[in-house]
């Protein structure tokens, strides 16, 4: 790209950065309200971050109408086992139930683990090593066919399928079966399953572990537990049609275009206490035109975005001005970051440090909306909800107030052989909110140190085939990946250790972007789930951070915030510290 452009670019951002902050302080003292806050279908707002917090905007138990989403971009995958998207888990909650699930609470009471299809938490014995279910009674598939305990058993072998079934998180599959003995359902047709999981009657189901593991029940709450019905699977293609074991079914699914959820006449509420299963229909429409998505949004003609990343630049000046009341400005759970590939010559600690020393945090965060839009910025990958996070800064990105140290990159260059810089490629996501500039401004920051970057889009649905397969990126020699991450559940394992742990690295679908697969990282896990106690595995969770920052095989460099819009007649919505910030999708209704 032509450097002149792009530093205008950086420019004009930063500039709009600073009308956003001028916006917030209007939106701060007023909290909205008057004729420019009414939009088409719904009246005025509930107010300036009425679903922050412990907080719910506009109440209701009304039911019917039709909830309207629109996304940046398709899920990453329909099929429960497959998902790791954030927002396709939360997605997921109309039409995938789990054991247990999280509590339907604003903020920090979400993170509480509920029965869902189990009447109760699970029974723990044999030291931590064996939790045992039972199954409620009235459970039924959309068909009106009971949901027994061995189609959570088969949903959940699933996940050793791993040649059909990819991209999804392998947490179960290491827990119950970690020398992975059991090749799948698909490979192995003459178990019933990974031995770790026992059935002994329809409705109870019993979990072995190699291993204690206090974040077990977790994993369970994933998507990655949902049932599934032996009858309906179609492997690689269950991801056009998932089998219903929620509140909705899908009419629909025209993948990268619109999905179509109506509702599970078989599905009870006298078994389901989390899902509110207000509106009568759940429609997606796939914009991949972010400014465009704001637009529509802004009109009145969609509810909320499920993509859930927050506004783009336009769309939150004009929000900010004329629409403050339908606007919530959210800290989320996510750390965005730049994952530092094998590829030569980044496969060298000194090289990868040069990126870090030349790499301009200040003008990342503005390019992404300031402070207050964009983040405070971050110096290492912990987000703050995670025990064991620190203010660990080995790089002095916050002494240097997040601007470059030239000098130490030139050094970091010639230490790793490479004194006149050198070439590389960094991957953005083209409808991932802000993430293709914030891509633009690290290009032109590294370019004072003769590290050529040139910028290479992808469509974040097609990511886990491309980013995720260590194979493609290293044909496309890509060796920076513009990405984001938040907690799959509020633990350092949760956290890091699908993005750092060796054994994690996965054909596709490989979320440690940078294949580290260092033995005392490794060890370290292994030490943390060992412990009892939250605290004392947290200290270990810190050191892995540590040791993660010290490789510079990650480049975190924003706690992520952003402004995110409801619609006037959203009814039920909060921000969920369980799904990251986003809404609570399963809560929402609508004013019809």
């Amino acid at each position: 790209m032509n450097p002149q452009r792009s530093s205008a670019r950086i420019r004009q951002v930063a500039g709009a950065a600073l009308v956003v902050a001028a916006l917030m302080t209007t939106a701060a003292c007023g909290g909205g309200g008057g004729k420019k806050d009414e939009e088409k279908g719904g009246g005025k707002g509930a107010g300036f971050n009425a679903a922050t917090g412990t907080k719910i905007a506009n109440p209701s138990t009304k039911a019917g109408g039709t909830l309207k989403m629109i996304s940046k971009q398709d899920l990453d995958s329909a099929d429960p086992q497959r998902q790791y998207y954030g927002m396709a888990w939360d997605f997921s909650r109309f039409y995938a139930r789990q054991l247990v699930t999280y509590a339907a609470k604003p903020g920090d009471a979400s993170a509480e683990l509920v029965p869902d299809l189990a009447k109760s938490n699970g029974k723990i014995s044999n030291d931590g090593k064996t939790y045992t279910y039972e199954l409620k009674d009235g459970l039924k598939w959309e068909d009106g066919s009971p949901i027994t305990s061995k189609d959570i058993k088969y949903g959940i072998s699933r996940i050793w399928a791993t040649e059909a079934i990819t991209g999804g998180p392998s947490y179960l599959k290491q827990a119950i079966d970690p020398k992975a003995e059991y090749k799948g359902p698909y490979k192995d047709t003459t178990s019933d399953g990974p031995k770790g999981i026992e059935t002994p009657n329809d409705k109870t189901i019993v979990f072995n572990l190699a291993t204690p593991n206090v974040d077990f029940e977790q994993m369970l709450a994933m998507p990655a537990g949902s049932p599934v019905k032996k009858e309906k699977d179609t492997g690689a293609k269950y991801q056009l049609k998932p089998f219903s074991s929620g509140p909705y079914k899908f009419e629909s699914y025209a993948p990268k275009k619109s999905i179509v959820l109506v509702r599970n006449t078989n599905w009870s509420k006298d078994t389901d206490t989390v899902r509110a299963a207000l509106p009568d229909k759940v429609t997606v429409t796939v914009n991949p035109n972010m400014e465009a998505l704001d637009k529509l949004l802004i009109k009145g003609d969609y509810d909320v975005d499920m993509n859930g990343t927050g506004l783009t630049q336009s769309g939150r000046i004009e929000a900010l001005k004329k629409h403050k009341a339908n606007v919530d400005n959210i800290q989320t759970s996510f750390t965005r970051y730049v994952d530092m590939t094998p590829v030569p010559p980044l496969d060298k600690v000194e090289c990868r440090k040069a990126v870090v020393y030349a790499t301009d945090f200040k003008s990342l965060q503005e390019v992404r909306g300031g402070e207050e839009a964009g983040g405070p910025i971050a110096t290492n990958m912990l987000p703050t909800t995670i025990k064991g996070s620190d203010d660990y800064d080995p790089y002095g990105v916050k002494a240097r107030g997040g601007k470059p140290d030239v000098a130490k990159a030139k050094e970091m260059l010639k230490a790793c052989g490479q004194p006149n810089g050198f070439t590389t490629k960094i991957s953005a996501r083209s409808n991932n909110t802000g993430e293709k500039e914030t891509a633009e401004a690290l290009q032109q920051a590294l370019k004072a140190v003769n590290i050529n970057a040139e910028v290479e889009t992808i469509d974040g649905a097609e990511s886990q085939s491309i980013t995720g397969s260590p194979t493609v990126v290293k044909q496309r020699k890509i060796g920076l990946i513009m990405t984001g991450w938040g907690p799959d559940f509020p633990t350092g394992q949760g956290f890091s250790q699908p993005l750092i742990d060796g054994r994690f690295i996965a054909p596709t679908g490989n979320y440690n972007g940078s294949e580290t697969n260092d033995p005392e990282i490794n060890k370290l896990f292994d030490d943390a789930l060992k412990a009892t106690d939250p605290e004392k595995a947290a200290e270990f969770y810190k050191k892995v951070n540590h040791k993660t920052a010290d490789l510079a095989v990650q480049m975190p460099f924003l706690y992520e915030k952003n402004f995110s819009w409801r619609s006037s007649r959203l009814t039920n919505v909060y921000s969920s510290t369980a799904y990251n910030g986003r809404y609570d999708y399963a809560s929402l209704g609508v004013m019809k």
